[in-house]
């Protein structure tokens, strides 16, 4: 049988992975300054991620959610901790995409309405509902664009309140930093003012964490700089470090209800190994403050190059934007220099989204292939 060919794919096959570093089947290196899509958060073969699985494992892989299951407690509390947010519900899935259908659904629930409005440029998922959300129509098929949905653009508050006036709005869901559609973000002010509309008008703001989480940007949410407190918080890839593994952080003034969210793999018990040991990491070995003084180090690095005419994004959630197109540029650096790097929606974007783990070291290393690459 042969795969359903819908991945573009560059000639490499990893078979290993170590902290920074991947290793393909011919042994060659690799610096990992993309983390396959931000996933890999506290890098490759964490000696504290691998005891984690391997210990759990070990007595009990898998029950359903019919069971109790006290390790979806444990991740909970801790995630409460490393996080600092409160007064939060979590309810555990398996991919970011799933938690946003779900944030999506509660939210509906919730107000008893059927209209969602989202943003230019967003990257929400490709399931159902989420893709119908998602500002791209090659990846909508006709079966997705029956939805109730509305897009907008950033920092549009007036078009915003009009829409959210008309009383049939269950949602407003954005990325604080936008991943796929090139690492935009928008004002505190803006921010600030959606979920005061949101508020006022009886709609659940949901923000999309999925890559942005998990102190990928130095906060632990990128929200949190911008001073809001979203209804609903949808979190997935740092949060397993490549074990699938996503939630949806549910305001505790909404109430569940029996058969209202469901899920078979979600909350696994081997998931929930991986998503302890990955926050256990994140506060033990301060990586979000790391992530934090690495980004003023590349940012001052980067300004040096005439070439790269912006810095985009914060912390370890990084985009190089630069006077040209970056196609050829990131085979360079892949090809030549063994470098694995990100693209976007954004012809002219270099997307860096490496292990949170990453030292000062490492991008000397990048921006010395960079520059041999770029002259």
């Amino acid at each position: 049988m042969e795969l359903f060919d819908v991945y573009p794919l560059y000639d490499i096959t990893p078979v290993k992975g170590k902290g920074v570093y991947i290793f393909d089947k011919e042994e060659n290196k690799y610096l990992d300054l993309y983390g396959g899509h931000a996933v890999i958060s506290i890098g490759h073969s964490h000696p504290a991620y691998v005891n984690g699985i391997s210990n759990q494992l070990k007595k009990l892989g898998f029950y359903s959610n019919s069971v109790k299951n006290p390790l979806q407690n444990k991740l909970a509390e801790k995630l409460e901790e490393v996080a600092g947010v409160k007064d939060y519900q979590l309810f555990l899935c398996n991919s970011g995409a799933e938690a946003n259908e779900n944030a999506l659904k509660v939210a509906s629930f919730h107000t008893g309405k059927d209209r969602v409005i989202y943003f230019e440029k967003a990257f929400h998922g490709r399931t159902s509902g989420v893709v119908a959300v998602t500002d791209n129509k090659n990846v909508q098929a006709p079966y997705n664009q029956n939805h109730k949905t509305t897009k907008l653009a950033f920092e549009d508050a007036t078009g915003l309140e009009e829409e959210l006036k008309k009383g049939d709005v269950a949602a407003v869901i954005f990325e604080v930093i936008q991943g796929v559609g090139g690492l935009d973000e928008a004002s505190t002010k803006f921010y600030k003012k959606t979920s005061e509309l949101s508020k006022e008008y009886g709609a659940m703001l949901i923000a999309d964490e999925v890559q942005s989480g998990y102190g990928r940007t130095g906060d632990f949410f990128a929200f949190q700089k911008h001073g809001i407190r979203p209804d609903l918080i949808s979190i997935a890839k740092g949060m397993g470090n490549g074990f699938p593994i996503g939630g949806v952080l549910i305001d505790k003034i909404i109430k569940a209800k029996p058969g209202m969210l469901g899920t078979t793999f979600g909350g696994n018990h081997l998931a929930c190994a991986a998503g302890i040991a990955v926050l256990d990491v994140i506060q033990r070995e301060n990586l979000m403050q790391n992530a934090t003084e690495l980004f003023d180090f590349l940012k001052s690095e980067a300004l040096e190059i005439p070439q790269i005419k912006k810095v985009k994004g914060r912390g370890l959630m990084i985009g190089l934007e630069f006077d040209f197109e970056i196609a050829q540029l990131r085979k360079e650096l892949l090809f030549k220099h063994q470098i694995f790097t990100g693209a976007s929606a954004n012809k002219k974007l270099l997307r860096i989204l490496p292990p949170l783990t990453i030292q000062k070291e490492h991008f000397d290393t990048f921006f010395k292939a960079l520059k041999i690459a770029i002259n």
